[in-house]
């Protein structure tokens, strides 16, 4: 089952178009000298895609081949004074042949201490929800019934108001109220809150990255909660990074989930719960224009409180990747095994994908 969720930090990518904008205004203005010039701040825009070729093979079937373009995204980012900036990205869902609203927020940000957020974005949740598909360090990510199993309205996100703030750059914490009605189907507002510690380097901003690719020294340990009408969904996520100097680039992520009849993967069981540790390495010799990476993952998940039997799923993910720029290019040749104890059919897939953002 391929959960389409999550996130992506097209701030932090975008190129600055804001002196191209105004030399076109400006000749605009010499053309036409009875109207006003119009100036503009320093807004950034970006853009991502991740397209790919599968294969899918369900245990006694037949072979599904794809080529698959699973998001396209636009991100417009400019600050409307000092400390009120603004956030709009949009995405193009290959599952669903849709472009929709990704984050729509007015950011009020006035210091490391003190940042609220208004209107549709990524709710206080787990490490995975708060990177996304295009910031997740493997390819299949939201595959296992355990990352971000949060309700949302679109590809992780809801609508709604948060505080957040980091302390002593080591702390991290963020809280909000969301809209019930739109995730859930449930009137009662949602409430959302998420602490997180780095031990070591520290890292700035609300949303996070899956992998640093060596460019910090990462111990973070964080924890989040989203609670409606007494129904919950809980997370305890982890993050280990170390560069080894001239030996590459190790890296441990794990998390452990709790959805009580609030979010989850399968909408015919209440409850479940599941972990997945995943560790990689990222070879330190550069070969042509980027680095090798091997990747390897296993998850175990289980659903309850259900209409049907109860059932466990196990998935393991392998991908060889050859990282070129990070998370502006990308390619990453994948496998994965998908069992099921019962209720479903197991299958495994394997395929090559591409990541490119500007």
């Amino acid at each position: 089952m391929l959960r389409r969720a999550a996130g992506n930090k097209g701030v932090s990518i975008a190129r600055q178009c804001g002196p191209v904008l105004l030399s076109l205004l400006g000749f605009l203005g010499m053309a036409s000298p009875s109207k006003a010039q119009i100036t503009l701040g320093p807004v950034t825009v970006g853009a991502g895609l991740r397209t790919e070729f599968e294969t899918t093979k369900p245990s006694g079937g037949d072979f599904n081949n794809q080529f698959l373009l699973d998001d396209v995204r636009l991100y417009i980012n400019g600050p409307i004074t000092e400390n009120i900036k603004f956030m709009f990205n949009t995405d193009y869902d290959g599952a669903t042949n849709k472009i929709g609203v990704l984050d729509a927020v007015a950011r009020i940000e006035i210091s490391s201490h003190f940042n609220i957020w208004a209107g549709r974005f990524l709710p206080p949740s787990d490490r995975a929800n708060l990177y996304g598909p295009f910031y997740a360090h493997q390819w299949g990510v939201y595959t296992d019934g355990i990352q971000d199993g949060y309700p949302f309205i679109f590809q992780g996100r809801d609508n709604g108001v948060m505080y957040w703030g980091q302390f002593a750059k080591k702390i991290k914490v963020s809280a909000g109220v969301f809209d019930g009605r739109s995730a859930t189907g449930n009137p009662e507002v949602l409430g959302a809150a998420r602490v997180q510690i780095d031990f070591w380097d520290q890292e700035d901003g609300y949303y996070l990255n899956g992998t640093y690719y060596g460019d910090k020294n990462l111990l973070a340990i964080g924890g989040a909660t989203q609670y409606q009408g007494g129904h919950t969904a809980t997370t305890v996520d982890f993050l280990m990074e170390r560069k080894l100097h001239n030996l590459g680039v190790v890296s441990i992520e794990s998390e452990y989930s709790d959805y009580n009849r609030l979010g989850g993967y399968d909408a015919l069981y209440a409850k479940s719960q599941g972990a997945y540790v995943l560790g990689s390495y990222l070879f330190p010799k550069k070969v042509g224009v980027g680095k090798f990476e091997i990747l390897g993952k296993v998850a175990k998940a289980d659903f309850t409180h259900g209409k049907n039997a109860n059932y466990d799923q196990k998935t393991s993910e392998a991908n060889f990747n050859y990282v070129i720029k990070q998370f502006n290019c990308r390619v990453m040749s994948f496998y994965r095994d998908v069992r099921f104890d019962r209720e479903r059919q197991n299958f495994w897939q394997a395929g090559v994908g591409l990541q490119v953002q500007m």
